[in-house]
């Protein structure tokens, strides 16, 4: 199987939650900042992730997905690192953005999108997140054939 994991990351704590998310699948995994990936690149599985700026994903990450072609029942799922405040429950948050706009590509959600929480703005990642985050995966992987 393969999976493209493509993520932005200001602090690094996306990041690694990516790395955690690659590591816990198996198959052929590539974990790609969003600048090194190829929207039109073939996958089994497409995961993104993004920090929550302003309640939406990264510009990178929003032209990334805008640019991948139509993904025909692919599945996808989608992630992101936000604070745990009031103020993302009124903005909003990247993960549910990204995988709106992943469905709207014609890709399957296969887990509702996944928040991870930092400490504060820079981070670090809360204890335990790098541990969820490969649980998560986890998840994920047996929802594909």
């Amino acid at each position: 199987m393969k999976i493209l994991i493509v993520y932005d990351s200001t602090y690094g704590n996306t990041e690694e939650i990516a790395r955690a998310i690659g590591e816990a699948i198996t198959g052929e995994v590539k974990v790609l900042r969003v600048g090194e990936a190829d929207p039109s690149e073939t996958f089994d599985l497409l995961i993104v992730g993004s920090p929550t700026h302003g309640g939406r994903p990264t510009q990178a990450i929003q032209n990334f997905t805008k640019r991948v072609p139509a993904l025909n029942g692919a599945p996808v799922a989608a992630f992101d690192t936000r604070l745990s405040t009031s103020l993302v429950k009124i903005f909003g948050y990247a993960a549910g953005r990204i995988g709106k706009t992943l469905e709207k590509k014609g890709g399957i959600l296969v887990k509702p999108p996944e928040a991870f929480f930092v400490k504060d703005t820079k981070g670090p990642l809360r204890e335990g997140e790098l541990e969820r985050a490969a649980s998560w995966a986890g998840e994920i992987a047996k929802c594909i054939p």
